[in-house]
């Protein structure tokens, strides 16, 4: 108890001077906002294993050092320096340091008119009120306190807004860059995407780090609003290094006959926890739920998705594939409710997991809680090793065993990649799953001091 009193005073002491800081900038209903948050983060404090929802990560790693909030980054970062990370052909990249706006590092290719893709800061700034009448509305500070500590520290991250009937045919890229920092940081990205009825748009929310390898939190939460018959698709790409603490939440809200596809792709971090809420609030909506999990070494990967069935004839799909290997541990956590007047429910859930050696471990909890009578619902997981036969065959063509293995692993993940639809995020997602896969076949020490620098210097090699 007396830990945590300190955990807590030392966020309290920097929610105070965050407070001070942005008092002048910080509108009224913003400023009460934040501050309901932190009350709420401040009652419940940090969840434990005691608790349901996280019963199989522990974050006492992470909330036993003490961060600061990132407020500006003192590592230049030039237009070449992002290179890497680059997706051809998009609409538009924003790029956000350390949770903040760049203009600077940003381009806006072709952006179609109807389309609005900036700061969220600024956007406050220049119209709150299409701002106000969204934010928080959505995102359960009750449920979860990384919630409430996000909308605490809310300041900054993308702000998208797509008109009525207007389709995006190139998707937009939003680059999220955590850099170098001589003490431990937090940020706190806060995105706001509203997609107005019959409006088609692809964005991916990619999580980087940039320079040497320093213990940091990121906390982003985003909410995807998603009117009446619009389509959404929607990417996380989540490769820090091994010393970033990754928590990200996807809380959408559908209407009547809207289609929304959820892909992520957990590649990096030490500690990582992705949470996919999908409310099917209107009549006849579509749903997917895809991802795919890649961990060694020592990395722990918690997927954490709750589909709410709130409205009738709505169908839902959850697809999660998992590649463990070294002493990395997963986690996929599938709830589907199906609330009571959400008659004619078609839900499907299903795991599949890959074990490269004994020390790996998964833990797997696909769960239905259902209310209706009137319902299709199915769940279901595996865990297994890749098959010896398969293996077998690939080396009786004249395949050498680390190739025929990589071979088996890309097919594998594969099956996530491809619920994508063809073009380029399907392209860059794809990119992204190869070069992680590709450090498998250089295998590290699960005893490695500093496993992320080997990681980021073979994706710079690789890419």
């Amino acid at each position: 108890m007396a830990v945590e009193l300190i955990q807590l005073e030392s966020y309290l002491e920097g929610f105070t001077e965050f407070a001070k800081e942005t008092a002048a900038e910080t509108p009224s209903w913003l400023r009460e906002l934040r501050e309901t948050a932190f009350v709420r983060f401040c009652a419940v404090g940090f969840p434990t294993s005691r608790d349901e929802d996280w019963r199989f990560t522990n974050v006492a790693p992470f909330t036993r050092t003490q961060f600061a909030p990132a407020r500006s980054s003192s590592q230049e970062i030039s237009v070449s320096d992002l290179d890497m990370w680059r997706m051809e052909d998009a609409a538009a990249r924003l790029v956000f340091v350390n949770g903040n706006f760049a203009p600077k590092l940003s381009t806006w290719n072709a952006l179609p008119e109807g389309i609005t893709a900036t700061g969220l800061r600024k956007q406050i700034a220049l119209h709150p009120q299409s701002v106000a009448k969204h934010l928080g509305r959505y995102l359960n500070i009750e449920r979860d306190p990384f919630c409430a500590l996000n909308t605490a520290f809310a300041e900054d991250g993308a702000y998208v807004h797509v008109r009525r009937g207007v389709v995006a045919q190139r998707p937009i890229h939003l680059l999220f860059i955590a850099t170098t920092a001589e003490t431990p940081t937090m940020t706190h990205p806060r995105n706001l995407i509203v997609v107005e009825e019959e409006g088609q748009v692809s964005i991916t929310e990619d999580y980087v780090s940039l320079g040497k390898e320093t213990p940091t939190l990121s906390n982003a939460a985003t909410e995807l609003i998603v009117r009446g018959n619009a389509t959404v698709e929607h990417i996380l790409i989540e490769r820090e290094h091994f010393k970033t603490y990754n928590l990200s939440t996807l809380r959408i809200e559908q209407a009547r006959s809207a289609n929304v596809a959820s892909h992520s792709f957990l590649l990096g971090g030490a500690l990582v926890r992705n949470n996919v809420h999908p409310v099917l609030a209107g009549e006849g909506g579509e749903c997917l739920i895809s991802g795919l999990f890649i961990g060694s070494a020592r990395q722990h990967l918690d997927n954490y998705m709750l589909v709410e069935h709130a409205s009738p004839h709505c169908a839902s799909r959850q697809f999660y594939n998992g590649i463990l290997d070294d002493r990395a541990h997963g986690v996929f956590h599938g709830r589907i409710v199906v609330h009571k007047d959400a008659q004619k429910t078609d839900a499907k859930q299903t795991n599949r997991n890959l074990l490269l050696n004994d020390n790996a471990q998964i833990d797997t909890k696909p769960q239905l809680e259902i209310y209706a009578d009137d319902v299709r619902c199915t769940h279901g997981a595996t865990i297994g090793q890749i098959e010896e036969s398969a293996l077998f065959y690939l080396r009786s063509r004249g395949i050498d065993e680390l190739q025929a293995r990589n071979l088996l692993l890309q097919a594998f993940a594969g099956e996530c990649v491809d619920r994508i639809k063809p073009g380029a995020a399907h392209s860059y997602a794809e990119a992204a799953v190869t070069q992680r896969l590709a450090l498998l076949a250089r295998p590290m020490s699960v005893e490695t001091a500093n496993p992320g620098e080997d990681q980021e210097r073979s994706w710079r090699e690789i890419g």
